[in-house]
């Protein structure tokens, strides 16, 4: 039986394990990418490896998201990545230079390649047909040591396209599609592969649209065929030397297949608070609106700005809206400006921001007291705009820009013609702000401010784990609750003291407080808890607060080996209704937890001390991760190997 193109990729990357559904698996890296958020902790965490230089074929650090420096955090933090770049041989792009992904996919992506980035969204590289996984910052830490990833072998789900994008209707609304269809929980444990004829009208920028946004299907990754498109792309960044064919077998074998007919596909929204809560732009069209915001990872390629430049010339947006602009790249930036796009935009009254992740990940650009925003965006988690009581809708710069144009959601087709972009023969290539490895870097010396504090060490797992339920938490709670981001707790990222002050601040301020006068305790949660960034403070930060387990319905995958990563045990309710059997400040055991892993039980008890009660509950830690759960997180059990 044939392979379909994740499996090609997996199979000839393959280090450990077979490709049978859900075994444990370990693949070479290739690329690795950070940026700056996360990437102060990788940094961090692979100096402690004392490996000199990095092994991959390419390993790049980008700043893109604590760009904002309303004080020294974020400018030292930039400074120390700048410098390890040089002293360990990565590529380093600058502040300025652009989103990570963006600029990732322009210069760096490479067909049949496997990427491991520090963000949630490095499946954006999928657009190119690389096998590109978000994960924590220690992963991706030990992959730049040369150290395989390890993940359960993925299912893989046939996303097959027929048809063609109708006027007004663009990649976002494809992702968005599939959101409705499947939730923010139907890619957990999958791989979605794009296939069917209608690819072919998928510009190469479209397909990172696409692909961008399968986080947020909680998916491993999302992938396209690499084929005349793609080859057409990467020779217009000057790069078709690294473009190689991809496709699936024609008897490739998938774990289920969806149908999306783009011909009939109408302009879509995600209503607040949810990337799944999708419905057509048609159902909330005339909604008042205050603010749009077009950009992120997502939405700020040249194709993206065009479009919103054609729509807004001559034009002049809402008195009552906000609009602000980020270009994706600085080439996106370079381009629109040279090209008289950029005039237009400034001309309609949009305000222009910083090549950077700005508004997305709430640094800057808060919305009013209960403002609706509109956004090119990937996610819209209550809170994460920085303003708690906005309303956040998700949309693509067709929607937006409309939108921005009538002061309410409209569909786009009311503005008329639709506005051509035709995809460049050649970009502009200008890499002046990436800076390369160098061969020595004996002078180099690493540079460490004051915000740069030493990683925090846990301890081995405890026989027994005690302690009370810090927090009582629902569904679908995402690192954005456990490590909010936005201005005031992002440039704390290297200094995890200070930034344990903020873990579950948008739920629970007291928490912090609680759990040092606890001496630190546990938590329950309901499905999928952890969904969203890759973060892994939402794991080292409650570690430091003494976390030892969390308990829930269900994890999402990158939070949950992150929990791992940092010595905190996941385990899962065998029975889901005994979750109100459990409540907030209870005083609970789990004995024999550390022997139970030693000889291989999956299953272990909780006994609730306040109520009486004994819980049944279950991991589904492999053996390596076993010896990491029991070395008290993944630093630990590397060290005791050296």
């Amino acid at each position: 039986m044939g392979l379909n193109i994740a499996k090609k990729i997996i199979k000839e990357h393959l280090v450990e394990g077979d490709m049978l559904p859900d075994e444990e698996i370990a693949i070479k890296i290739d690329h690795t990418l950070t940026q700056d958020a996360t990437g102060t902790m990788a940094y961090l965490q692979f100096e402690a490896m004392d490996i000199p230089r990095v092994k991959t074929k390419r390993s790049m650090s980008y700043v893109d998201h604590n760009t904002l420096q309303t004080g020294f955090e974020n400018a030292d933090d930039h400074a120390y990545l700048q410098s390890v770049a040089a002293k360990h041989g990565l590529y380093f792009s600058r502040p300025g230079n652009g989103i990570c992904h963006q600029v990732q996919f322009e210069r760096f992506d490479v067909p049949g390649d496997t990427l491991l980035g520090s963000d949630s969204h490095t499946p954006t590289a999928g657009g190119l047909g690389m096998l590109a996984i978000g994960a924590g910052g220690l992963d991706v830490a030990a992959a730049m040591a040369g150290a395989p990833f390890y993940m359960p072998m993925p299912k893989t789900t046939l996303i097959k396209l027929s048809g063609k994008l109708q006027p007004w209707v663009s990649a976002k609304d494809v992702i968005l599609e599939v959101l409705r269809i499947l939730t923010v929980k139907g890619g957990v444990g999958k791989i979605m592969e794009y296939g069917g004829e209608g690819i072919a009208s998928l510009s190469a920028t479209d397909r990172a649209t696409i692909t961008n946004m399968g986080a947020e299907l909680g998916a491993t990754t999302s992938i396209f065929p690499s084929d005349e498109v793609t080859r057409q792309f990467m020779a217009s960044q000057g790069r078709e030397n690294e473009w190689k064919k991809l496709k699936a077998d024609p008897d490739a074998e998938y774990d289920e297949t969806i149908e999306i007919n783009l011909n009939t596909l109408d302009p879509m929204i995600a209503q607040p608070h949810m990337p799944d809560n999708v419905v057509k732009v048609s159902e909330v069209a005339g909604t008042k609106i205050d603010q749009v915001a077009i950009g992120s990872c997502t939405n700020s390629s040249l194709r993206d700005l065009m479009v919103v430049a054609g729509a807004l010339k001559g034009k002049t947006v809402h008195p009552t809206v906000s609009l602000c602009i980020s270009p994706g790249s600085k080439q996106v930036f370079e381009m629109i400006a040279r090209n008289g796009a950029l005039a237009d935009l400034i001309a309609s009254g949009a305000r222009i921001l910083e090549s950077a992740c700005g508004p997305c990940i709430g640094m800057g650009q808060s919305p009013k007291t209960n403002a609706v925003s509109i956004r090119t965006f990937n996610r819209n988690f209550e809170g994460r705009s920085g303003t708690n009581s906005a309303q956040v809708f998700l949309a693509g710069p067709e929607v937006a820009v409309a939108a921005a144009i009538f002061g309410e959601i409209t569909d786009p087709r009311k503005l008329g013609t639709a506005i051509s972009f035709n995809v460049p023969e050649k970009y502009l290539v200008d890499d002046n702000m990436i800076i390369p490895p160098v061969e020595n870097t004996d002078n180099i010396e690493v540079i460490r401010g004051p915000n740069i504090k030493p990683l925090p060490q846990n301890s081995e797992l405890p026989e027994a784990i005690t302690g009370k339920i810090l927090l009582k938490v629902g569904n679908n709670i995402t690192t954005d609750h456990i490590m909010p981001a936005g201005a005031k707790v992002l440039p704390l990222r290297s200094n995890i003291p200070a930034i344990s002050e903020h873990v579950f601040a948008p739920i629970d301020p007291e928490f912090p407080k609680r759990a040092k006068e606890c001496g630190g305790g546990l938590i329950l949660g309901g499905e999928n808890y952890g969904q969203g960034s890759s973060r892994e403070h939402a794991a080292l930060a409650p570690m430091y607060l003494g976390v030892k387990a969390v308990i829930c319905k269900s994890f999402a995958r990158i939070h949950r080996q992150n929990l791992i990563n940092f010595g905190i045990f996941p385990l899962k309710l065998a029975n889901p209704a005994d979750y109100d059997k459990i409540n907030q400040m209870d005083e609970v055991q789990i004995p024999n937890a550390a022997s139970a892993l030693k000889i291989g039980e999956t299953t272990l008890e909780l006994i609730n001390k306040t109520s009486g009660a004994t819980i049944q509950l279950a991991h589904d830690l492999s053996a390596r991760e076993v010896k990491i759960a029991l070395a008290g997180g993944r630093l630990n059990e590397i060290r005791s190997k050296s």
